[in-house]
């Protein structure tokens, strides 16, 4: 399989998770969550690095961006804009070059991606796992 099919495939995984949410009448079941929407801001003083981990893709559930939470979907599956750099990285891990770790921020078992976005797409895509992150664990603040 090459970068333009599986970038194909999950735009159409995409588009059928979106046809599904809205036959169920979910609205925005689809949509990546944003750790605003969980949590508020947390200040500086409630962060711990923790460093480099593997942490597994199924406990990646959100964004620290609204911004992504708008392009990608709850399954990191990518927009259509995002084709180009998408299937460069999906190329670049079929190959076994190394992709350098993504940033997360922890927060109890539950992950969110603060850079890295389209890796854990391709990740996802390709099947993985776990992906390699450098971990900030967030202590709960008052909400």
């Amino acid at each position: 399989m090459d970068a333009e099919t599986a970038f194909a495939r999950a735009q159409w995984r995409r588009r059928g998770a979106r046809a599904a949410s809205w036959l169920r009448r979910r609205g925005d079941s689809t949509r990546l969550e944003h750790i605003e929407q969980k949590l508020g801001a947390v200040p500086p003083s409630r962060r711990r690095n923790v460093g480099l981990a593997a942490v597994p893709l199924c406990s990646i559930v959100g964004t620290t961006e609204a911004a992504k939470a708008r392009r990608f979907d709850s399954s990191f599956r990518p927009p259509p804009s995002s084709r180009r750099r998408w299937e460069r990285l999906w190329m670049a891990a079929r190959r076994g070059e190394s992709l350098p770790p993504i940033s997360v921020y922890r927060l109890g078992d539950r992950h969110y991606v603060d850079d890295g976005h389209h890796r854990v797409s391709v990740a996802r895509a390709l099947g993985m796992a776990a992906i390699d992150a450098e971990v900030t664990e967030l202590g709960r603040s008052r909400l």
